[in-house]
C-alpha cells in the first residue's frame, strides 16, 4: 500500500457582481504572485470550518466593501487541486470600491462585448459571464 499525499485543495469563491447589463471585474495587480495582471472577479479562499456562502461575504466585505444580499452558486471548475465555486451576487448594499488596492489596482463595470478583449483569469470565465449577462 504507498502513502501518497493528496493534493492540497484551493476552496475559492468568487462573486459576480451583475448590474444593469453588466459584470464587476478587478484587475489583479501585476506584482501579484498568482494570476498577476489579468481581470478576476472579486473572491478568495475558503478558510477552514468557514461556508462557502460566508468566504463570499467575507471576501466581497474586505476587497468591495459591500455587505452581499442575494446570491446564489452558477457555476463550480475543478482542477488539479482547485475548486473554484462562482456566485451571481445581484443584491447587495453599498457602492463597490477597491479597499484592498494590494491584490487590485482597478475595479471596472464590463458588458458582454467587453469581455472579448480582455485577459481573464479563468478560461471559463467568458462563457460563464456572458451566460449571466444574457440572464
Amino acid at each position: 500500500m504507498s502513502s501518497v499525499e493528496p493534493v492540497p485543495r484551493h476552496d475559492v469563491v468568487v462573486g459576480a457582481l451583475v448590474r444593469g447589463g453588466t459584470v464587476l471585474l478587478a484587475h489583479r495587480s501585476p506584482a501579484r504572485r498568482w494570476y498577476p495582471d489579468v481581470r478576476d472577479l472579486p473572491g478568495g479562499h475558503v478558510e477552514p470550518g468557514e461556508s462557502r456562502r460566508a468566504a463570499l461575504v467575507r471576501e466581497l466585505a474586505e476587497e468591495l466593501g459591500v455587505t452581499v444580499g442575494r446570491s446564489a452558486p452558477v457555476g463550480v471548475v475543478e482542477e488539479a487541486g482547485l475548486r473554484l465555486t462562482v456566485h451571481r451576487v445581484d443584491r447587495w448594499d453599498g457602492e463597490p470600491v477597491n479597499t484592498a488596492p494590494d491584490e487590485h489596482d482597478e475595479l471596472r463595470w464590463c458588458t458582454a462585448a467587453d469581455l472579448r478583449g480582455l485577459r481573464l483569469a479563468h478560461e471559463a470565465y467568458p462563457a460563464l459571464l456572458a451566460g449571466l449577462l444574457r440572464a
